[in-house]
């Protein structure tokens, strides 16, 4: 589909307002976190989600569901708070390539970490703060993507040698293997974009992050964001690997430069919803 850059603007900032609503939440991965008030909660069940997030939309809610019941509820607390023998209750867990022993580790992750830390925004960050670095004048020295800080939580999610099984790195995606990380951008998403746009009742993304900012983060390429963006020829780059989501970002921003992923909305909505 071949269209002028202003038929663009308006097709994606038409789209990007039709979808970005909470009408939106109840059929997505987002609802799951959406039940929830506390930031910690939030966080906990935000990952998880996305992480789990792959195969029907159903299934993923079932099994992201089923993971708040194995915590009773309350996934901080009992995070915090729970018996070895609590345990044994998720040794039948499994989702996918997805099973026990890495449930296991993502609840062993996240006791030590909030030991430590009160949002796992910190483990995010690549520098100490998640800006990007800049000039003498202040401004921002070049435009920098969350590139090095995912490379920076996979390190620290996979640091706990004394325990991590090897078999869940593939779990946790990482730039520096030029993966798309299509998951973990989608968590980024809802944790750092402010979503406050035309919407009823509240917004989609949460934007309880506030070190990392919206201008920063990368485009998550599903297979309908993929399919759409390629037919309007947003993404040219054969491979949907971590360039290629560099690629749509980077076209997104003659957009919207503060906010381009905001443009997922637009994608995904025109895929899911069979308009392209």
């Amino acid at each position: 589909m071949i269209l002028t850059h202003n038929e663009l603007s308006d097709l994606l900032n038409q789209k990007a307002d039709q979808y970005n609503r909470p009408s939106f939440i109840d059929r997505d991965p987002i609802s799951i976190p959406h039940r929830f008030s506390t930031r910690q909660d939030i966080e906990i069940m935000g990952f998880w989600s996305a992480v789990l997030a792959w195969g029907q939309r159903s299934v993923i809610l079932k099994k992201s569901t089923e993971l708040v019941d194995l915590m009773d509820g309350a996934p901080y607390d009992f995070i915090r708070t729970h018996e070895e023998s609590d345990l044994k209750r998720f040794l039948n867990f499994k989702h996918r390539t997805f099973n026990a022993t890495d449930a296991l580790y993502f609840l062993h992750f996240f006791r030590q970490y909030y030991q430590e830390h009160d949002s796992l925004e910190d483990a995010f960050l690549s520098n100490g703060t998640g800006k990007p670095p800049t000039t003498a004048g202040g401004f921002p020295a070049t435009i920098q993507t969350v590139e090095p800080n995912l490379i920076a939580f996979h390190d620290r999610f996979c640091s706990l040698t004394d325990f991590f099984p090897e078999r869940t790195r593939k779990h946790i995606a990482t730039p520096a293997r030029n993966s798309s990380c299509k998951r973990l951008l989608m968590f980024l998403r809802w944790m750092v974009r402010r979503d406050d746009r035309n919407t009823v009742g509240g917004g989609v993304d949460f934007g309880i992050w506030s070190r990392l900012s919206p201008d920063q983060l990368v485009i998550p390429i599903d297979v309908h964001v993929n399919r759409v963006a390629r037919k309007l020829g947003l993404l040219t780059r054969p491979q949907t690997d971590w360039k290629a989501a560099l690629e749509l970002t980077d076209a997104l921003r003659q957009f919207d430069p503060i906010d381009p992923v905001r443009y997922d909305f637009a994608l995904f909505g025109l895929g899911v919803e069979g308009e392209m």
